[in-house]
């Protein structure tokens, strides 16, 4: 298991002495017994990630906030602030192996923000990230026995609660699949999609979990 300490860049940026943007950027600092070269490996990768979105609200979010603050003024309308939030979310960490989701929300000043996911399953013996794949040993067609599944799921949801996914969304399931779109928990795995892939804003991210016993073992 890793030791895990969270790191934060956070600041409110001004624009004439207002508030214009505000960004909170969360990132995970490990230690292990593991590999302490693979765990400086890991850490630098998160450290480049968050200064990398703290460059973005700096230099491209902060000037497109003054410049919609600038029209508001000038055309006496109301200014939102713009908001930038990274949030991370430990899922799985045990032995060697620890995985995560990052939530990464924007919001522009209009009805509502959006959010966009990522997320990694790290082997703190190697400093390299498992696939999908290694859950899935000695099965070559795992993508299409994990679409068939999702679309179960989804058709059940649908009885239960209807219009939260888009109509066609078998072929959106599949056209907007991502190898890389998973995190592990203790219990099995959890397969997502991005807002607006295969159902409307109001859906959410749209999560499908895999347990264990169904999908593979553990690594």
């Amino acid at each position: 298991m890793q030791n895990i300490t969270n790191q934060t860049l956070t600041d409110t940026m001004l624009y004439q002495d207002v508030p214009v943007l505000t960004y909170t950027i969360h990132y995970p600092y490990f230690t292990t017994n593991c590999s302490q070269a693979a765990a400086m490996h890991v850490n630098n990768y998160y450290k480049y990630q968050a200064r990398q979105k703290e460059d973005y609200c700096r230099n491209v979010l902060y000037k497109e906030a003054v410049e919609q603050a600038t029209y508001a003024t000038d055309h006496e309308f109301p200014f939102n602030k713009y908001e930038f939030l990274s949030v991370y979310t430990v899922t799985y960490n045990n032995d060697c192996v620890t995985s995560l989701y990052s939530d990464q929300y924007t919001y522009l000043g209009g009805a509502h923000g959006n959010t966009v996911r990522d997320s990694q399953t790290w082997d703190f013996q190697t400093g390299y990230q498992l696939s999908l794949s290694d859950y899935f040993p000695n099965n070559q067609t795992f993508t299409q026995d994990i679409i068939s599944e999702i679309n179960k799921q989804i058709t059940e949801r649908e009885k239960q609660d209807p219009s939260t996914y888009f109509e066609d969304f078998p072929s959106l399931v599949r056209g907007n699949f991502n190898l890389e779109g998973f995190y592990v928990t203790p219990d099995g795995i959890v397969i997502y999609y991005q807002q607006y892939d295969i159902a409307p804003y109001s859906t959410g991210i749209p999560e499908f979990f895999f347990p264990f016993s169904e999908s593979s073992s553990r690594t």
